[in-house]
Parts: structure tokens; sequence; C-alpha cells
């Protein structure tokens, strides 16, 4: 079994540089060993540990949380105890190009317990919530118990509350949409939303506020519209033991940047560098948190420095739009704080 299968238990880990998933922050190394004892970090820790000790056995298990708050750790330490195959509700791990910016289960923690949807799709796939709850299906057939593990949102309610058949985006829609984006256009995209479809998305999230747009434009129709129709979950909440993890704001944005440093130590540059060739900024996968600014790096328009501030940046911010999502939309969810 891997180190980070071990879970919780706090034994040896060898000396190389990897995330301890139960914190999200570098297991070993002198120059962040303050950061990883630190009490805060210890004690959300324990309380990952007594909620990984409330699970029942062979009940569905549901984990959400914000980036970097030790959803991965929690996941592999109670299917490790109570067994489970841990199903990935990340849109941006199922990307096989991604695996060290996206916090992707590495090898090891992939041959000690079973692992699915992670990296499975191409870069230049049209991959959706949909696809992905398609996707879910067809796990869900094994009767082994699903631990399924993730920081979006939307796949998580989708998969709870069920999901509406919206049709596909045209190809010229939403490359109009892409146009407008590219160019600085959000604003625009947002002001020519439907009032009840902009009242009920999260507006400062670029990928939600587009393809709310392409709807509207694809259809005539508002998403809040279409998701009137929704139809029966796939699993209903009421069957799962469901959490989602409220750390400390200022706790977990240390083991952000903590954890960003650890993944520039895993080789994250060579990663965007080896993406180059493909990349594309208005594929879904290009929104791997951080591989933009590395990207402006490698091209010359940023020096590293600055590149690695701004991810830091990016990854915060995106932790907060995390966290209001799950405040405004899993009040039923059972919640694991630090108070």
């Amino acid at each position: 079994m891997s180190e980070n299968a071990a879970g919780f238990n706090g034994e040896a880990q060898p000396a190389r540089k990897r995330v301890d998933r139960a914190t999200e922050q570098p297991r070993t190394g002198p120059e962040t060993g303050n950061r990883v004892n630190d009490r805060a970090s210890l004690d959300w820790k324990r309380r990952l540990e007594h909620a990984a000790d409330q699970v029942p056995p062979g009940q569905p298990v549901l984990i959400a949380g914000p980036t970097a708050s030790g959803k991965s750790g929690l996941a592999m330490e109670i299917a490790s105890r109570g067994g489970g195959v841990i199903i990935n509700a990340d849109a941006l791990q199922v990307y096989g190009c991604w695996r060290v910016l996206t916090a992707r289960p590495d090898s090891a923690d992939e041959a000690a317990l079973p692992h699915r949807l992670y990296g499975h799709v191409a870069r230049d796939a049209d991959y959706s919530v949909g696809h992905w709850l398609r996707d879910v299906r067809r796990v869900l057939t094994d009767d082994t118990r699903p631990v399924i593990v993730g920081g979006t949102g939307l796949y998580l309610t989708a998969l709870t509350e069920g999901l509406a058949e919206i049709p596909s985006t045209p190809a010229e829609v939403r490359a109009e949409a892409d146009r407008i984006r590219l160019s600085g256009g959000i604003d625009r995209l947002r002001r020519d939303l439907d009032p009840q479809t902009a009242a009920r998305i999260d507006l400062a999230n670029p990928a939600r506020v587009q393809r709310a747009w392409e709807v509207l434009r694809a259809t005539g129709r508002g998403l809040a519209d279409w998701q009137q129709d929704t139809g029966q979950p796939l699993l209903p909440l009421a069957e799962t033991h469901a959490l989602v993890l409220h750390p400390d704001r200022e706790a977990l944005n240390r083991r952000i940047d903590d954890r960003f440093d650890l993944m520039m130590a895993a080789g994250a540059l060579d990663e965007a560098a080896a993406e180059r060739p493909f990349w594309d900024p208005r594929r879904p996968s290009a929104r791997a948190i951080g591989a933009p600014e590395l990207m402006a790096h490698l091209e010359g328009r940023l020096p590293l420095d600055e590149a690695v501030a701004a991810a830091k940046l990016a990854s915060r911010q995106y932790a907060k739009r995390q966290r209001t999502w799950f405040r405004n939309r899993m009040a039923g969810w059972q919640a694991v704080t630090t108070a």
C-alpha cells in the first residue's frame, strides 16, 4: 500500500516531496516543516479523521470541498477502512494531459485503491456534466460502494438533484462565445443573460457564464428555464453519507500556496511545457488552475516568479468561488468545519 493509502496514521514517509492528502501540504522538507506542523493543519487533520470515523459501513459516500482541503486523503481513508471505489467529481482531473497541476492521484495512489474517472478524457474533448453523469452511471453498475470526491459542485448537485436534458451547444455558437470571452467580453456575456439565469448561476465563474450564454443563444431558452425540467437524480442525497469540507480560510490559503510550491517542485512547469504544442486557451482543459499562468511564462510574457504568484492567486480565488457554491447549494450536506 502506498503512503497515501496509509491515510492519517502518521507512519514514516519517503523523503521525496509528495502531498499529504490529509492536509494537502508537502510531507517532508525543512523549507515547509513549520507549515506542515502548524496548529491549524493538525487540527484539520484530526477533524478529517473524526469525519472518517463517522461514515456508516457500506453506504455511498460523497465528499465536496474547496481545492487543497484534503478531500482526496479523506476519500482514500474511507475507502481503505471500509472498501469502495473512489470516483472523481472534479471537472479538471478528468483530463489526461494534466496530473501535477490538477493534483490528480498519483500512480501509487491508483495502485493502492481503485480510482475511476481520472485522466480518461482527451485534452480536446468537449466534456460536460452530462458526460460525467453518464460515466458515473456506468461505474455505479458495480456493486462496490462508491466514494465520490471532488470540488466541482455542479457535478455533485447534478448527481444528487438531477440534471435537465439540455441540447448540445452547436460548434458555431461555442466559437462565438469563445471569441467574446477571450477578447475580454465576459461582461457582455453576463449582460446578455436572462434575469432568472443571472440570479441562479455563479456570475464570477467565466465557464458557468459562458455555458449559460451558449444555452440561451442556441435554444432561445434560459438555463434556469431548462432546469425546471430536471429529471430524477442518479444518486439521491438521502441515500448517501454526504460531507462538505469547510476548512479555516487563512489556513486553506496557506495550504494552497504550499501545495503550488510542491507542484512546481514535482514538475508542473515541465508538464505545462509538454502541453504547450497542443495548447488552446478556448478548450475546457485549458482551465486547469495555474496552466494559463505557466503558459504565459513559457511564451515569454511573464517572469516565473510572477507566474507562480498569479497561479497561487487564481487558486485562492477558485477556492473562494467553491466555498460560495457549497454554502449556497449544499446546506443539506454534513459540514466538516474547523470550529
